[in-house]
Formats: C-alpha cells, structure tokens, sequence
C-alpha cells in the first residue's frame, strides 16, 4: 500500500488548487458585479449634478472648479471603468472549458488587482459629493442684460399680455408690482426697469406687428445706451410694418454647413457604421436643399438608420414619398404650414398649392403662373384681365414675402421658384395631411405610364404629367373630379382614344412644350367646363371646329406654334366668354385682317398678343381703337412699308423685326389724339412698355420714344445699319419734359449688337441702379459707355459682355471708375445674331 500514500498527496494538492482557483474566480465574479453597479449610481449622480449645473448656467451662473474638474474626473472614470468591465466579462467567458483555469493567469492577476482599486476610486468619486454646497456662482452683474440662451418666443396669437409676461419672468419683477395690474401699469413697470439697462431683447417668430412702446419697451431712438430688439419673422409686411431699422434675410444654408447640422444629429456612431453611409447622407442633404429644420429632422430619423440598405430605402421614401418620411408629416410640415396658415384668405392659399404641380426645381414662369390662376377662377371678382394680373402680381409678392415662394431667374420675364421641402408641404397640405394621396398627382420623367396606375387616378382633383406619357389603354379612364390636367415637355404624341371623354369639370387644360403633337382630339371640343387651353409649342396644325362648343372659355394661348394653319370659321368669334388671346411669336398663315374681325366682335376680349406679318394687318390693328387699347403683347414680322407704328398706351412687350421702312412710334393718347415721339408733350405715356426687341430695322436712327417707358426692363436692339443713337435728345430736352422718373432707371438687360453707326446709348451719364446685364457687341463707334460713378456701386449688377479690343479701347472720364468695372467684364470672341424662329413672309 506504500504505492497509495503518494498518490493521495497529489491528489490532496490537486485539490487544494483547485478549490484555491475556484474562490480566485467566484471573487472576480463578485468584484464585476459591484464595480458595475458603482458605476451605475455614479453615473446616476453625475445626471443629478450635471443638470443642477444646467440649471443654474441659465440663471447667468458659472459652475465652480471643483465640479468641474469632479465632473471631467467621472467622465474619465466611466471610459476607464468601461475597458475593465469589458476585459472582465471576457475573462469570464473565456475560462477554460471544464476547469477553472484562466487563458492567461498573469492578465487574470492584473485584473483581478485592478477591480478593488476602481471599486474604491469610484465609491470616492461618489462620495464627494456630499462635499457640494453650490454647483455654480453668481457672475459678476453685466452692463448688458444678455438673453441669448432664454429668448422670447411670440408665435400665434400675437398678444401683449404673452409679451409682457415673459419679460416680466425674464426681468424678475416681483409679484406685488405685477398682479392685478392694467396692460399700461405692466408696461411701466416693465419700461421703469429697462430704462436704466442696455440691453438686447430678442423676439423671436414673430407673425403680426407689436407695438413696443405699449409692451413697456423704451424708445431705442432716444435711448443714448444703444440697446437693441431683434426680432425674427417670416413676413417681410412685419419688418416694414415694425419700421426695423435694418432687415436680414436668411438664405438656406450652404452645402458644408447643411452637411455639418446635418450629420451632428445623425452622429458618429452612424456615420462609422459602414464606408457607404457617409456618401448616402450626402444625398440625403441635397434632398433638405439648405432648410435648417428639414436637416435637423431628416438627421434625427437617420440616425438609427446603421446600414446601407435602410439608408437607400429612407432616401427613396424621402424622395418619392416626403409625407411618409418619418417626423416629416407629423414635425416638420405642421410647423412651415404656419405660414401657410396665415395667409389672408382661400384664394391666396389656392395660388399657393397650385405652385406644387410643378416639378421640383421647376422655375416658373410667373406671368404664365398668373393666367393659370385665372384660368382657374381663383382671380375672378375682376372684371378685367389686366386687374386680375395686378391681383395675382400681388399675390406673387405675398407668397414671397412670407416665404412660400422664392424669386428665380429674371431672364425677359419674371421666374419663380418652390423649395423642394415648401413643396412636399404643399403636396401635403393638398392632399389633407396625406388622406388623399392622388388628390394632386404630379408626374416627373416617369417614362411610359401603364394603364393600371391610370385606373387609380379616379379620385384625382389635379394631374400634370411632365416628361411622361400614357400607354393606349382599352377603355377610356374615368376622371370624375378632374378639374386641372397638364401634359408637358415632349411627352405626348398624342391622346389614347377618348381620353378627354370622362373629363365632365376640367377647367384648365395645358398641353404646351408637347413639339411632336400634331393633332388634337375632337373630344375636347366637348369638355364645356373648360376656361383655358393652352396649346403652345406643339406642332398642332389644325384646331377641330368642335372647340366653338366652349362657351365658358376665358384664356385662349397659343404661341410658338409654326405649323397652325388658319383657324375655322366661325370658331373664334363663338367663344362669346373669351377674355385672353394670344397668337405670339406664331407664323399665323391666314389673312390676318379676318382674325381681327372675329376678335373684333367678342363682346368680352380685353387682353390680346399677336403676332402681325403685314402692313395691311398692322394698319387693320392701329385702325381698331378696341383691339389696340387691349394689345398687351405685339410683334411686327416683315412689314416692309411700314415707316411708323403706333402704340397704345397699355402695350407691355414690343417686337419689331425686318421692318426695313419703319423710322417711328405714333403713341395713342387717352382722348383719341396721337403723340410723335420728338415732340412729346405727355410724359409716361408707355407706362407699362416693359420689354423692347427691335432687329433689321434698316432706316431706323432712333428710339428717342423710349423716354415715356419709366418701366422698361428689357432693351435688344440688333442689325440696325443706321442707328446712330438710342436716345437722341440733350439732357435739357429730357428734363423739359417733366418727367417724374430718370432715364433707363428700371433697365435690367440692355443688349446692343452689330450696330455699325452706333455712337450713343445717351449724351449723359446715368446711374442705371436696376442694370444687371448689358451686352455690346459689333458697335465699333461706341467709345464711351453713359455710366456715372454709381453704376456698379449697386449689388444688381452681374456683367458686361463685349469683344476685348471693344473694352480696351473705351475712353473713361476716371480711371477708378474703370477699374471699379473691370472686374464685371466678360469677354466673348464672336458676335452673336439673331435665329430666326421662321422664314420671313412675303407682304
């Protein structure tokens, strides 16, 4: 049995480190188990500290050093704490399989010494709180009293009562001055207090004007301390009505900005979860387009988005469907709705929606936006077409004073635009708050739409296809409540059969930019709802006789169309409600003297555009004092004898084009007279002549007439082989005319070229404060521009464009002035000529 005594000795060792790494392990256990749940009361009271501080921060306290450097202690802890715990629970899982053995004893022996020490360090950390007795201090009293962090926000309803209150809280006036006192007793307690301050008072969205002075707040023009409000709105009527003093506008933010807000609410943690996301959120940036809410918003809802595929599936969401965006319908829409909200009446708001049917980044153009409105009847307690422009001009303006729209390019006419996102809101609002999706259906470069998405479009109110047709269905479609349908930018060749057969109350039809349509169907001829129909740029030739069946047709356009034939007979004289003509820029190949006889004989025609190839036309035109005090828009095409035209005083675009003969302008005054332009003797008489083209106007020497325009925007005059100058009269004759405004003071774009004789713009130097562009090209005479030393001191303008041996050769009175204009200077190798849009006609 000697053999068994040494075979119990080890076993009894074996045993005994067995037992000793048993309790080693069930010791690391328990050291986790209490420096985790340390940690969780620390962190518990470092949220309690951390918000006291907060609050006394706002009472313009300061947070002493102790608890700050105890506050940077903690949160150091936590990161340290946090690698132990980790290294400790992988010790735990990492244990040998059937044994106690750790991996690796000596890392098992530096944690197993470490977690007592943090234990210990975090149990002190937490007990120095109880040392405490103030988080923060009082700061020294300021000259100003700053309210940066505690603004006042006014929203609706504007009240005084709301005003006071919170400058009352913000100014610590104590309940005994306060409580059951009049608004004016408010007030003086409020002004007795910032009387002797400087102070900086921000007001923030604001939406009606508040009387200061009656919220208790000091004249700041006699207040010799220089104390300010700011105020913030989204209506600029507030900013005039307030008389601020000065007014910024806050553009939408630029990309690298947008990107930073943006991806600070989405976070790190986000972005860094895989390589693809960050290009991913660059898409979804460009889809907020700049606005500081939507990016905020957007960024909160990508924030749990951690891999690519949730990100391209929220980015088509966000593309396709803005409304179902998460925080987009329920956050961000009712906020900007605000201002839609305030506006005065339904009209304005129908004006407003209507802009959605747009594509996104569409710019507008606003005077075909206008005639759309009045084609739908939003403008219709005028009479007149003119007034009805003037209402939806100010309508324009509103919408942009509050935000809703936005000024786009200014090229010849005046363009709009729509923020994607005030877009969305629109398509939203359309839609009442999504419970009608196809309410408003707006199809952008979709390609072939099938005939089953056709089917649900039965509930539709408004459809516009843009860039997008419709596949030949089996049976016409069914579009009850279809009030407004547009097809535009090439996409229809033409109709499938008895598309229009169903269509009971549209109002507006608009097929214009469609080039490659040829022919309108016969059935449209039926729609008798239909106020406006707009055929322009299609390559319609015949016009079905059936369109005399609309009786109720208010607007009737059809420019740029080439290939229209002459219209039948009787159908535009049985228009009988027709208000609004236009045949512009249209190579009309019937006698003209006809059509003016049908539009002679409407009853309620007040707004005319034509387009004139003859002298007989044109004399039948100058000869009705109806149809000339109605032309809004003419052009003359290749009426060689004609030396002189005359104007009416109403007339807003003139084109004169291959009018070898034509020398002057006769213009129409009110009492029947004529007026030639040498010797006025009425100032303003084209008050609303705003656009001018003149070309291969071979005798033409002048356009001296130009100074009864006060609203001219836009000047072309090119291949005139005899103008010697613009402006023929001396500054005295300008004067002698008593003319309330200076020459060219509205002038936009001025373009001069290939003018061989030409010396002059005018023989004395101007400001032009509206100039944005100007353009001079083959006019060698011309060595000294009519600019004074203001002419570019002014933000509009954008260049001038000419030949470099043109621009060096100028003569200049200073040599500042030259450089001040330098750098607007754009050079161009050729002169640019005219296109003809079509062949000249034979008179």
């Amino acid at each position: 049995m000697d053999f068994v005594s040494p075979i119990v000795d080890v076993a009894a060792r074996l045993w005994a480190c067995t037992a000793k790494r048993v309790t080693s392990f069930r010791r690391l256990s328990d050291n986790i188990k209490i420096l985790r749940s340390a940690m969780d009361e620390l962190k518990s009271v470092y949220k309690d500290v951390t918000e006291r501080v907060e609050r006394e921060e706002k009472l313009q306290k300061k947070r002493t050093r102790s608890v700050e450097n105890w506050i940077r202690s903690v949160e150091a802890m936590e990161r340290e704490v946090r690698q132990i715990l980790e290294e400790g629970d992988e010790e735990v899982q990492n244990k040998c399989s059937g044994t106690c053995c750790p991996r690796d004893p000596c890392d098992r022996y530096k944690l197993g010494k470490a977690l007592p020490r943090k234990i210990r360090a975090v149990v002190a950390l937490q007990n120095k709180v109880d040392h405490f007795q103030d988080v923060a201090v009082p700061l020294p009293n300021p000259l100003v009293i700053e309210r940066p962090l505690e603004k006042i926000v006014v929203s609706k309803p504007t009240t005084l009562e709301k005003v006071q209150e919170a400058l009352r809280n913000k100014l610590e006036i104590p309940d005994g001055r306060w409580k059951n006192r009049s608004e004016d007793e408010k007030a003086a307690e409020i002004f007795s207090v910032l009387k002797t301050k400087k102070f900086v008072l921000l007001l923030d969205d604001i939406w009606e004007p508040l009387d200061l002075l009656k919220v208790g707040i000091p004249l700041l023009s006699t207040h010799r301390n220089k104390s300010k409000v700011v105020f913030t709105t989204r209506s600029a009527d507030v900013c005039r009505d307030m008389e601020a003093q000065k007014s910024i506008k806050l553009e939408c933010l630029a990309w690298e900005e947008s990107l930073t807000l943006f991806r600070t609410r989405v976070g790190e943690n986000t972005l860094n979860s895989h390589p693809d996301i960050p290009k991913l959120s660059e898409i979804v940036v460009r889809e907020c387009k700049g606005l500081p809410l939507a990016l905020i918003i957007v960024g909160r809802a990508m924030a749990g988005a951690r891999t690519p595929q949730d990100w391209e599936k929220k980015i088509q969401t966000l593309k396709n469907y803005p409304a179902k965006f998460p925080g987009m319908g329920d956050s961000l829409f009712p906020v900007l709705a605000f201002s839609y909200d305030s506006l005065p009446d339904e009209a304005i708001k129908s004006c407003f929606l209507y802009c959605s049917l747009f594509p996104e980044d569409y710019e507008i153009s606003s005077q075909h936006l206008i005639e759309l409105w009045i084609g739908e009847g939003f403008l219709e307690e005028y009479d007149s077409i003119q007034e009805e422009r003037n209402q939806g001009e100010e309508i324009i303006e509103r919408l942009k004073d509050v935000c809703l729209l936005e000024s786009g390019r200014f090229q010849k006419q005046e363009y709009l635009k729509m923020h994607d996102v005030i877009r969305d809101m629109a398509l939203w609002l359309a839609s009442e708050h999504g419970k009608k999706e196809n309410n408003f259906l707006v199809k952008d470069q979709v390609g072939l739409i099938r005939a089953h998405e056709v089917k649900k479009w039965n509930e539709a109110q408004r459809i516009t296809l843009w860039e997008s047709r419709i596949e030949e269905l089996r049976e016409p479609p069914c579009f009850p409540n279809i009030e407004t349908f547009f097809a535009s930018g090439k996409c229809m060749k033409s109709f499938p059969s008895g598309f229009f057969v169903n269509m009971h109350v549209l109002r507006v039809l608009d097929l214009s930019n469609n080039y490659e349509l040829v022919e309108l169907p016969v059935e449209i001829g039926n729609l008798v709802t239909l106020q406006y129909l707009n055929l322009s740029k299609t390559s319609v030739e015949n016009l079905p006789v059936e369109l005399k069946n609309l009786k109720i047709l208010k607007c009737l356009i059809l420019d740029n169309m080439n290939s229209l034939q002459p219209l039948p007979s009787p159908m535009l004289s049985d228009l009988s409600s027709l208000q609004l003509f236009s045949m512009f820029n249209s190579p009309y190949k019937g006698d003209h003297r006809t059509l003016l006889e049908d539009l002679e004989e409407l009853e309620y025609i007040n707004d005319l555009s034509l387009d004139l190839t003859s002298v007989s036309s044109a004399q039948a035109l100058f000869n009705s004092h109806k149809l000339q005090s109605f032309t809004r828009r003419l052009r003359l095409f290749n009426c060689k004898c004609m030396n002189s035209v005359r104007l009416s005083p109403y007339i807003e675009m003139l084109h004169i084009s291959f009018c070898h003969a034509f020398k002057d302008v006769q213009i129409s005054l009110e009492m029947g007279g004529l007026q030639y332009s040498k010797f006025p003797r009425q100032g303003c008489c084209l008050y609303y002549l705003v656009h001018v083209y003149i070309s291969w106007c071979s005798k033409l020497l002048s356009l001296t007439w130009l100074v009864h325009a006060p609203n001219l925007k836009f000047l072309s005059i090119d291949d005139c082989g005899s103008l010697e100058e613009v402006i023929e009269v001396e500054k005295s004759q300008f004067l002698a005319i008593d003319l309330n405004f200076n020459l060219f003071s509205r002038l936009i774009s001025l373009s001069l070229i290939n003018l061989p004789k030409l010396r002059n713009i005018c023989r004395w130097n101007q400001s032009f404060p509206s100039l944005r562009e100007i353009t001079v090209l083959g006019c060698p005479r011309i060595k000294k521009l009519p600019f004074d030393f203001n002419t570019g001191m002014n933000k509009n303008l954008e260049k001038i464009i000419g030949q470099q041996e043109w621009w060096d050769g100028l003569e200049w009175e200073n040599k500042d002035f030259m450089l001040n204009l330098t750098p607007y200077f754009r050079t161009t190798q050729s002169s640019k000529r005219l296109e003809f849009p079509f062949v000249p006609l034979q008179d």
